[in-house]
């Protein structure tokens, strides 16, 4: 673990700096969208501080997908503000968002499963790709330099998530639950400020859940992350999140404090009925 923290001190992000830990990361106000006559978020809103592990719940249906959507430019807004470190990024293209600082992963794990587990990491640091379509091309020596620095983040990135071993297997050969891992792994490739994960755990045993939510608080602490989930999983979501924000029929129920959220009686009642 010694050794893994010092690669993460040289792969992650620095420490915050005075910020006390307030400062936020992320503010959404009144964020809506219909489809056809069908409000599928309707007036949406919360507030993450830097460094802070939320999450977001709601049945089936409830519309949190389609926030994730919208936060990442998959869909525009019918109304509303999205507010990444103070930087208005509402109606932005995806990749302009990514580059702004938002990653994030699928419910339906989506990798290049006929690519290597580096070249998997290497294609989230696209954004730090130093050399121009010329220069690749007739593989000019600035080509062949920035391909090597991304050889070598890839690989800090790989051990920091102990697949540093699998590196060159195809992604689609790797067991489930490292999968997922490779997945987070290369979104913190795109060096993010805010990482959405939906639904990580979805499809994992018992074993490769409590395995995952080691890594969810190993990012969020040693890359100093801000971390928004969407998670059905309540043990999960009651052991690594410290806010909550409910979505029912597109529409907030109700935010707070883990604790309080999961015991609100409007809560249960979305969740199980009368």
């Amino acid at each position: 673990m010694a050794e893994k923290q010092k690669t993460m001190e040289q792969a992650g992000r620095p420490a915050k700096n005075g910020t006390g830990g307030a400062a936020l990361a992320l503010e959404v106000k009144n964020l809506s969208i219909a489809f056809g006559g069908l409000k599928a978020v309707d007036g949406f809103h919360i507030q993450i501080e830097k460094e802070q592990l939320y999450g977001l719940i709601g049945p089936n249906g409830a519309g949190k997908t389609t926030v994730f959507n919208l936060l990442t430019g998959v869909y525009r807004p019918d109304t509303g503000r999205i507010l990444l470190d103070g930087d208005n990024i509402t109606g932005r293209r995806t990749i302009e968002i990514n580059q702004a600082g938002i990653a994030r992963t699928f419910q339906n794990i989506r990798l290049f499963k006929e690519l290597s587990v580096l070249d998997n990491v290497k294609a989230g640091l696209h954004n730090h790709c130093r050399y121009s379509t010329a220069e690749g091309i007739f593989r000019l020596p600035a080509y062949f330099k920035a391909e090597k620095a991304m050889d070598e983040r890839a690989m800090e990135l790989l051990k920091v998530f102990d697949l540093d071993q699998e590196c060159n297997y195809k992604a689609s050969n790797l067991p489930y639950g490292k999968q997922r891992k490779l997945e987070i792994a290369r979104a913190m490739a795109t060096d993010p400020k805010l990482l959405l994960l939906d639904e990580p755990t979805a499809g994992m045993n018992p074993n490769e859940t409590a395995e995952l939510m080691e890594t969810i608080r190993f990012v969020r602490e040693h890359f100093h992350m801000t971390i928004l989930l969407i998670e059905h999983d309540m043990k999960l979501v009651s052991g690594i999140c410290e806010r909550l924000t409910v979505l029912n029929f597109g529409q907030v129920l109700t935010e707070g404090e883990t604790s309080e959220v999961l015991n609100d009686r409007r809560v249960i009642t979305a969740y199980l009925g009368e």
